[in-house]
């Protein structure tokens, strides 16, 4: 879910300005946005513009503005302060012998003599800056969705490597645990042997009704099973071509449940260091599903 996109533009009072989104992984989708002053009315319509292409990820954008600078054409003096000011020097000058007449460029030095022209904001021009930045916010999204897009081709790859992994882990396991029921007899045997030690043997009737219990506890066939339906489920959603991350979290969380209770009834070693390595594969599929929108 990460990803960069990058739009700018330039309004009509000839300011420019530079929208910069990106994204990185979470679990839901998180939309905070950077605005100069003035623009705050902007926030809501663009985390809905946002929340309608993007379903996860912590996304921020920044838009920074640079505007004209019209100060300078824009001074006027203050009347009052002009006249008070005006009236104080000539005065000044009078009391004092021989003094010059107050010079006008040192008038408009005084602080307050010049002020910056208010202008009355036009409703239509800031309307129109507005409809333009958040045009170019939509371009940006559709830049970051497509950034989010190129990583997800390549995240489907590494997933389904993952898959065949545990895949081919879980035919191991299987042809390992079709050998459990003749391990558990071939333990049973010795166990008498030792117990017994040859004095009286078991009848066969009752070494296989034991058998049976202990490759009835021991039996993985159903956790594989399920393992098995839900490694289809998994590759159905990566086809899908939809939003599935949450529904890739929730599915990885049964893999870990189906490998656990496969070691939890494992009777061989065997057995149990391929639900070690399932584990280990599971744990890097869940990792990596994190990163799916």
């Amino acid at each position: 879910m990460t990803g960069f996109a990058r739009e700018g533009g330039t309004l009509a009072d000839g300011s420019s300005f530079v929208w910069e989104v990106r994204s990185v992984n979470g679990r839901g989708l998180d939309v905070r946005l950077r605005l100069p002053n003035g623009f705050d009315a902007l926030e809501t319509p663009l985390k809905e513009a946002a929340a309608r292409l993007l379903k996860r990820g912590n996304v921020s954008a920044t838009l920074t503005l640079k505007r004209e600078d019209r100060s300078a054409a824009r001074l006027t003096p203050d009347p009052e302060a002009l006249e008070q000011a005006l009236r104080i020097a000539l005065d000044l000058a009078a009391r004092i012998p021989g003094a010059p007449a107050p010079r006008a460029e040192a008038l408009l030095t005084l602080p307050g003599v010049l002020r910056a022209e208010a202008r009355e904001p036009d409703e239509a021009e800031e309307e129109g800056k507005r409809a333009a930045i958040a045009a170019a916010f939509a371009r940006a999204l559709d830049g970051l969705v497509e950034s989010r897009r190129a990583e997800g081709s390549k995240l489907a790859e590494i997933l389904g490597v993952l898959l065949d992994e545990v895949v081919a882990l879980r035919d191991l396991a299987a042809k390992e645990a079709s050998d459990q029921p003749a391990l558990h007899l071939a333990r049973l045997r010795e166990s008498l042997a030792a117990l017994l030690e040859g004095e009286r043997r078991v009848p066969e009737e009752r070494l296989a009704q034991e058998v049976a219990m202990l490759a009835t506890k021991s039996d993985v066939r159903e956790e594989l099973d399920r393992l098995s339906a839900h490694i289809a489920e998994a590759r159905r959603l990566l086809a899908s071509g939809e939003a599935i991350g949450r529904k890739l979290d929730f599915l990885t969380q049964e893999f870990v449940r189906e490998a656990n209770t496969l070691c939890s009834k494992s009777s061989s070693i065997p057995l149990t260091r391929i639900g070690l390595e399932m584990k280990a594969a599971i744990e890097r599929l869940k990792e990596q599903s994190a990163n799916v929108e």
